[in-house]
């Protein structure tokens, strides 16, 4: 993983193409599983939320419809101008540039610190972790939601880009830190087949994109999330 700009590692789907990047998340999880999931191990309602990497925003509104309060952290600055633009009618929310290792959020004043796609290789997040926990409450969870490259046929085709990617290594450090695994099942679901090559476009190398828009039977493809969940601990009781 290399520095950029200060520390921000770049995320050059959603960076450059933002517009394709959205139909993406419209697309992904139509059923609701990644969130029904999260709320299993870490319900948001009434509770503070800070969503790292939230880029244009797209998440945010789920959070704010149950959470008390939601706070977006995004470091790359027109992502996070367009996310505020997203939320402008949303009392509950805000959005500030900021980076995973430096929120801007009091100790001890969090319930959920949720992470997508943003601590995807897992050595070298630690920075990051820390200050999930550091902002946390005690019970508060850190749940980061990341592609399950073991599971097919997405898995495959990740793999096949990033031969040096060892999604075993991945799992174990995060094991290591203290996480709970979940994985969860999503179907993807395009409007067509164009929007479909396209989005397989900005996430894979032409040769791989090509590949798995064959391998894609219509506008529907199963994607399998890791979702690991590290709870801060409620403390020692002094007697």
């Amino acid at each position: 993983m290399r520095s950029y700009r200060g520390g921000v590692i770049p995320s050059p789907n959603i960076w450059h193409w933002p517009h394709l990047y959205e139909a993406e998340n419209r697309a992904q999880d139509v059923d609701g599983a990644v969130f029904e999931a999260i709320r299993s191990v870490a319900d948001w309602a009434s509770k503070t939320v800070v969503d790292v990497g939230c880029g244009s925003g797209f998440h945010l509104p789920i959070f704010a419809a149950d959470a008390e309060s939601v706070l977006g952290v995004e470091p790359h600055e027109p992502l996070a101008a367009a996310a505020r633009s997203r939320v402008a009618g949303l009392s509950n929310v805000e959005v500030k540039a900021a980076r995973a290792e430096s929120l801007p959020v009091a100790d001890g004043s969090v319930d959920l610190v949720h992470a997508r796609t943003a601590y995807f290789f897992g050595p070298g997040c630690g920075p990051g972790i820390r200050e999930a926990m550091r902002v946390l409450r005690p019970g508060g969870a850190l749940v980061v939601v990341d592609l399950d490259a073991t599971a097919s046929p997405y898995g495959d085709w990740m793999r096949a880009d990033l031969p040096q990617y060892d999604p075993a290594a991945v799992e174990a450090f995060f094991e290591a830190q203290g996480f709970e695994l979940l994985r969860v099942g999503t179907r993807w679901t395009f409007p067509d087949r164009r929007i479909l090559r396209e989005v397989l476009g900005i996430e894979f190398s032409p040769r791989v994109a090509r590949v798995a828009a064959r391998e894609v039977d219509g506008r529907t493809l199963d994607v399998r999330y890791r979702i690991h969940v590290r709870y801060k601990p409620m403390g020692v009781e002094l007697r």
